[in-house]
């Protein structure tokens, strides 16, 4: 009995150990797998939310497409208006992570709020016409034509107040027929035949080929637009926001806002 029972276990033995082999082996699978997941997840993510100027609607969506590309674990949200729209909301708590204005003077109001901004990129206007410009515009002085319907953005907007500074200077008196809230609701106007010229940003004139043309602004009677962003103090991504704010005055991020007409920082 003694001999049979010793057999039993020798065999008992062997089944186990043909059994645990095949275990151990699903267990190294397993363990690889677990190191694979915790190395591609060595990469942070964040789901980043950027209020930016309308000027940059266009540039901005090839910028994000671009930086996440780069950045697998980010996504970038754009938040699009006037500046000073953009301004109102920061100060209300809107939760967002970065800000781009299109003039230094908003950000400056925003000290308490933001980070110490950076200039990204800078812009200059140009007379927007109807396509061929059928009312033969040629300069600032044109405008004052009290027979054009002329549109231009409000005071407040970064663009109204950069399209005030160059009229005033030419001591140029233009009656708006509209005062917009945004740069590209003035564009929008001139597309749509509602006004014959407004004054935009030359960056917002190159996204519409068809539909208007660009007169060009001297540029002792231009003005100089700075785009300036900046991380926001209340932001839950912090470091995300830090990074991609900092990733806008790379060469690469540069040459896609230098491809769309920004001038250099």
């Amino acid at each position: 009995m003694s001999l049979v029972f010793t057999r039993r276990r020798a065999a008992a033995a062997i089944v186990t150990a043909a059994l645990l082999v095949p275990l151990a082996a699903c267990g190294g699978k397993d363990d690889k797998k677990d190191s694979g997941a915790q190395k591609s997840g060595d990469t942070p993510k964040a789901q980043l939310t950027v209020l930016a100027a309308s000027s940059l609607t266009d540039v901005f969506a090839k910028a994000g497409a671009a930086y996440e590309k780069e950045h697998p674990g980010t996504k970038v949200k754009f938040s699009f208006a006037g500046s000073q729209e953009l301004a109102a909301q920061v100060k209300a708590g809107v939760p967002a992570d970065a800000l781009v204005t299109a003039d230094t003077k908003t950000m400056d109001g925003l000290t308490a709020d933001a980070g110490t901004p950076t200039v990204i990129a800078k812009n200059r206007l140009v007379i927007a016409t109807g396509e061929g410009n059928p009312k033969k515009i040629h300069s600032l002085k044109d405008l004052a034509d009290s027979k054009l319907k002329v549109v231009l953005a409000a005071p407040e907007v970064p663009v109204g107040r950069y399209s005030k500074q160059v009229l005033d200077v030419q001591d140029l008196d233009v009656k708006p027929v509209s005062q917009e809230p945004n740069v590209r609701a003035v564009l929008s106007k001139v597309e749509l035949g509602e006004a014959d010229a407004g004054l935009v940003y030359k960056t917002d004139a190159a996204t519409a080929p068809d539909k208007a043309d660009a007169v060009d602004i001297p540029d002792a009677q231009n003005a100089v637009a700075s785009y300036p962003a900046a991380t926001l103090k209340t932001s839950k991504n912090a470091e995300a926001a830090a990074a991609f704010v900092k990733w806008l005055s790379t060469p690469e991020a540069q040459q896609i806002l230098r491809k769309a007409g920004f001038q250099r920082p």
